[in-house]
C-alpha cells in the first residue's frame, strides 16, 4: 500500500474518532455538575496534563518534548494554541451548565467556515467564488438569528472561533511536534492558572471536589472530573495525528460529525427546545455548509485529474 495514501487513512481514523468523542461531550460533562465551568475546566487542564505526562513517560518521549520546549518559537505558537483551547473548553462548559448545548453545536457547524474566513484574513489565502456564497449564506444565516432571538448567537460564535483559531495553530505547527507533546506543552502553559484557581476553590470551600455530590457520592463525583483529563487528551490527540496527516478541506468535512451529535444530544436528550429562529439559523449554515462541500469535492476532484499519472511501463 501507498505510504500516503496509508498515513491518508490513519489520520481520516484519527479524524472520526477526535469528532465522535467530542459529540458526546456534553452528555459527559453534563454528568460534573454542580461543579461550575471554571472548575471543570481547571480540572481538564490539570488531569489533561497528567495523563500526557505518564503516556510520554511510557513513550520514552518525554525527553523528547523537554528538548522541544528549548524552540521558543514553537513552544510560544502552541502557548497562542493553548490560550484558544482553553477559551474554547471554558465556552462550552458554560453552553452546557446554562442549557445552550444546541448554540454549541451550532458553533462547531460554523467551525469550517470561519477556517475559511482564518485561511482569508491570517493566511492570505484567496477563496474561490463558491468559497465566498458559503460565508455569505452562513453570515445571513447569523443576523437572521439573532434578529429572530434577539441577541448575537455568542456561544456559537465563540466556539468556532476559539477552536477555528486552535486548528489553524496545530496546522502552522505541523509534523515539528507529536500530538502528545503538543497537548502536553500546552497544558503546561495553562497549569499554573489552573492549580491556582483550584488551589482558590479549596481554601474558600467552593471546591466540589469529594463533596458528597453528583452521581456516586463523593467518590464517583471526584473520579469523574479526574476522568476528564483522559476524556479531553484522547480526542485532542486524535484531533492533531489527524490535521498532521489530512489535507485542511478534508479534517473541514468530518467534523460535521460532532455537531450533529451534539445537535441531537440537546435535542433528544437534554430535551432543550428549538424555537423558529433558530431553526431558520440552522437552514442558512446548513446551504453554506452544502456550497462548501461541494466546491472541496470539485477542487479535490480537479486536483485529481491534474495529478500525474506517472510514468508508462516499461
Amino acid at each position: 500500500m501507498d505510504v500516503s495514501v496509508s498515513q491518508e487513512r490513519r489520520g481520516l481514523a484519527a479524524a472520526l474518532g477526535a469528532f465522535g468523542l467530542w459529540g458526546m461531550f456534553p452528555l459527559f460533562l453534563s454528568l460534573l455538575a454542580p461543579a461550575g465551568a471554571v472548575e471543570i475546566s481547571a480540572h481538564r487542564v490539570v488531569w489533561t496534563f497528567l495523563v500526557c505526562v505518564l503516556v510520554l513517560a511510557l513513550t520514552r518521549t518525554l525527553r523528547g518534548t523537554w528538548r522541544l520546549a528549548a524552540d521558543r518559537r514553537l513552544v510560544g505558537r502552541l502557548a497562542l494554541g493553548a490560550m484558544f483551547l482553553a477559551g474554547n473548553w471554558l465556552i462550552f462548559v458554560i453552553s452546557i451548565e446554562i442549557g445552550r448545548v444546541v448554540d454549541a453545536s451550532l458553533g462547531y457547524f460554523l467551525n469550517p467556515l470561519v477556517s475559511a474566513g482564518l485561511a482569508v484574513v491570517v493566511l492570505r489565502e484567496r477563496l474561490r467564488p463558491l468559497q465566498w456564497a458559503a460565508l455569505a449564506i452562513a453570515g445571513a444565516g447569523i443576523v437572521v438569528m439573532s434578529v429572530g432571538l434577539g441577541t448575537v448567537p455568542w456561544i456559537a460564535l465563540g466556539l468556532a472561533t476559539t477552536f477555528g483559531l486552535y486548528g489553524l495553530t496545530k496546522k502552522q505547527v505541523g509534523s515539528r511536534v507529536t500530538a502528545i507533546s503538543g497537548l502536553s506543552i500546552e497544558t503546561v502553559v495553562l497549569l499554573l492558572p489552573a492549580l491556582g484557581y483550584l488551589a482558590y476553590l479549596v481554601a474558600s470551600g467552593g471546591s466540589t471536589f469529594g463533596l458528597d455530590v453528583g452521581i456516586g457520592g463523593s467518590l464517583g463525583h471526584a473520579l469523574l472530573l479526574v476522568s476528564s483529563g483522559v476524556a479531553s487528551a484522547i480526542p485532542l490527540v486524535l484531533f492533531a495525528a489527524a490535521s498532521r496527516r489530512l489535507p485542511l478541506a478534508t479534517v473541514a468535512m468530518t467534523q460535521f460529525l460532532t455537531p450533529v451529535m451534539q445537535l441531537i444530544a440537546g435535542v433528544l436528550v437534554l430535551g432543550e427546545q428549538m424555537s423558529p429562529a433558530r431553526w431558520w439559523g440552522f437552514a442558512f449554515v446548513w446551504g453554506a455548509l452544502v456550497v462548501l462541500s461541494v466546491d472541496i469535492v470539485r477542487s479535490s476532484r480537479a486536483a485529481r485529474l491534474a495529478r500525474p499519472l506517472g510514468p508508462p511501463p516499461a
